[in-house]
């Protein structure tokens, strides 16, 4: 029976104690591991993550991954921190409470790790250790190590029991720093260790003999390699018994066996006669295009082998057939232009040529040059900061060659927008009697005005919400003759509504919230709504939001620029938006009571405000989990819009009798109000730090 795949993910970048310096790369290395672990294309972990916790979280974490494994499981531990030593030798990982000077009752100490790997009752167990002391004490908190920090004497190999386990470490010495070359780099990145880690896994070039997996051997010779390129101070060690191999990835990067060509075929290549080897040539010309790639790069050998020996009339006829599946791309140069510092731009390499041609791995000359494989050639993007000219290479390669694709721009920094001056008032001139001659110049056309491209999608969402605003002025507008019967049949709860149509409506069309703030605010309103009004003459409108919102998010997927996806709940915010959504809930469940007390027969309608509350909660823990966070926000702002909509037509709803208090509603109407202004906070909050 196949066990489960954990991982447990330590990052530890921030520290209470001034004698810690807080490291960068932590952060930056639980998202990017993370997210490769998780991929199912390449790893398949179940994946936890634990930021900048305490030492007594860490250590219950690290003992609840051990103690609840089974046999089959397997488990990876990934830390990124501060690696300490104590004044006997013994290992501690640092916490955020760690004090170095207490070290026992403040840190974690490696001895517990290595004592739940030994209880743990699964046979494949890895554990990464990229920490280091980085340069990070200051004056006053002596740390006493002699010679090296050796990790590996923490985790020594006796007392497993025949059970497999490993250990890799970033490196055994206390004097190196992880965090690129230095320390004081304002731009988060990837560790080296842990970059190259990320790196193997996710491109597949771990994988060294090609067969498709990626066994915990290859990796360590990949990060040995990848680490040692990258800093030669550096030298990954590791501590590996296990029996047999443990394989903890995919990869695309399979090597393609040739398929032997046909018996005859080979004889004809061979041929005395040059006529029948001219033949052959043509039959190898063929198979060179099939799909299936063995057989195309068998019969690319032999087209090599005939090239090469043959007289100069086949040759040149062998070498014209192979050249027809060499690796070539659509352009050999990438030309991003100006590109706006912080923006991540993406441009795609298209291979051409054959399936054999177009069977290639994709390496970049930079970190900050990123290649994604896909279909029919890569994506790249770009993780660059600094101002000025860039150059880089991407290398294709393939089984028939080798291309080498330049990538070229310039990191320009967001134009400012100013004022024009205005002109200064010319002195008049001095009177003269003759008449000054009159120069008729033609007109000038006005400068055209470069605009970005909306998408059509973008422009359907603003149209729908523009017809339900549209839709509801006008049914408000023809509900009632007068302003008392206005509020009497309940026309007044279509004006929140028509407020919120029109906030969508202009944040679809204004430049600056057509990608994410508008799209977020219509999807949240949306998922209000799909609750039934309880007036026919409302469904139109309904209808048009929601068709409004799936063209939205349609415009959201079709933008390359970014990735909608979900994540980590947003620190403190995200906790008051649930709370606020509990109140609301509890406040509608409250009211839902007092109906069913006030008559049975109403007991459809207690449903629904169930049901509203449940929608509600909802919109909001997908308002805390979605990202980017500028869509999530917008999406919370449009959920929390839509609850005070549904609120407002609950309570028109509600009978005027003593025994239904209102009381609930009051609650359920203030808590979205709140959960409104708190959203609206997070939105200025965010555009400030922007």
């Amino acid at each position: 029976m196949t066990g489960e795949r954990r991982a447990l993910i330590i990052a530890n970048g921030e520290y209470d104690n001034p004698g810690l310096s807080a490291l960068r790369s932590p952060a930056a290395d639980a998202e990017a591991l993370a997210e490769v672990l998780a991929d199912r294309n390449i790893s398949e972990f179940d994946v936890q993550v634990v930021r900048d916790e305490t030492a007594h979280v860490i250590a219950s974490r690290v003992e609840d991954l051990f103690a609840d494994s089974a046999a089959d499981d397997v488990l990876l531990v990934h830390f990124s921190c501060h690696g300490l030593k104590s004044e006997s030798g013994e290992l501690f990982f640092a916490a955020r409470n760690t004090r170095p000077e207490r070290l026992a009752s403040s840190a974690v100490p490696a001895d517990f790790v290595q004592r739940c790997m030994r209880m743990s009752r699964s046979r494949s167990i890895v554990l990464l250790l990229d920490c280091c002391y980085g340069g990070a004490f200051s004056q006053g908190v002596a740390v006493r190590a002699s010679g090296e920090a050796n990790v590996l004497d923490a985790f020594p190999g006796g007392g497993f029991g025949g059970r497999g386990r490993a250990v890799i470490t970033a490196s055994n010495s206390i004097e190196y720093a992880f965090e690129g070359d230095h320390l004081a780099d304002d731009h988060v990145r990837p560790s080296v260790f842990t970059s190259a880690l990320v790196d193997g896994l996710r491109t597949g070039d771990a994988d060294r003999d090609e067969d498709g997996w990626i066994a915990l051997s290859e990796l360590y010779d990949y990060l040995f390699d990848s680490v040692r390129e990258r800093n030669p101070n550096q030298t990954p060690s590791r501590d590996i018994e296990m029996q047999g191999e443990l394989y903890l990835a995919r990869s695309r990067r399979r090597r393609i066996k040739p398929a032997p060509v046909p018996a005859d075929l080979r004889a004809a290549s061979e041929d005395p006669n040059m006529f029948t080897r001219l033949g052959a040539v043509t039959e190898l010309q063929r198979r060179l295009t099939s799909e299936n790639l063995s057989v195309a790069i068998g019969a690319h050998e032999v087209l090599t082998t005939m090239a090469q020996t043959d007289i100069q009339h086949l040759a040149e006829a062998a070498d014209l057939a192979r050249r027809e599946a060499r690796v070539r791309a659509e352009s050999d140069v990438v030309r991003f232009g100006e590109v706006v510092r912080g923006s991540r731009p993406v441009a795609r390499i298209r291979l051409e040529g054959p399936p054999i041609a177009r069977a290639c791995r994709f390496a970049s000359s930079h970190t900050w040059l990123l290649v994604t494989e896909v279909a029919d050639g890569a994506e790249i993007s770009l993780d660059l900061m600094e101002i000025g000219a860039f150059d880089g290479r991407i290398t294709v390669t393939g089984p028939t060659g080798e291309l080498v694709v330049r990538v070229e721009g310039q990191i320009v920094q967001e134009p400012e927008t100013r004022p024009a001056p205005e002109p200064s008032p010319e002195p008049a001139p001095a009177p003269s009697s003759e008449p000054e001659p009159v120069l008729v110049l033609p007109p000038v056309p006005a400068p055209t005005v470069s605009r970005a491209k909306v998408d059509p999608f973008t422009r359907v969402a603003g149209g729908f919400a523009i017809a339900a605003a549209i839709y509801l002025v006008v049914i408000a507008s023809t509900l009632s003759s007068s302003v008392e019967d206005f509020f009497e049949d309940g026309g007044w709860t279509a004006i929140p509504l028509i407020a919120l149509a029109l906030g969508g409506v202009v944040a679809m069309f204004a430049p600056m919230t057509r990608r994410m703030i508008g799209p977020g605010w219509l999807c949240g309103l949306a998922l209000l709504m799909t609750i039934p009004f309880g007036s026919a003459v409302f469904v139109l409108a309904d209808g048009c939001l929601l068709i409004a919102a799936v063209c939205a998010l349609v415009a959201v997927r079709r933008d390359r620029s970014f990735r909608l996806g979900l994540g980590k709940p947003r620190d403190r915010f995200a906790v008051v938006a649930l709370v606020l959504a509990l109140v609301a809930m509890t406040g509608l469940a409250i009211e839902a009571g007092e109906l069913i007390d006030y008559s049975s027969s109403r007991a459809d309608e207690a449903a629904s405000y169930l049901m509203v509350s449940v929608i509600l909660l909802i919109g909001t823990v997908l308002g805390a989990l979605l990202r980017p966070a500028a869509f999530g926000i917008a999406f919370l702002g449009g959920v929390a819009g839509g609850g005070i909509v549904m609120v407002c037509v609950l309570f028109y709803g509600m009978p005027s009798s003593s025994s239904v208090t209102g009381v609930g509603w009051g609650i359920a109407l203030g808590a979205v109000l709140a959960l409104a202004a708190v959203t609206g906070f997070a939105a200025f909050r965010k555009q400030a730090k922007a």
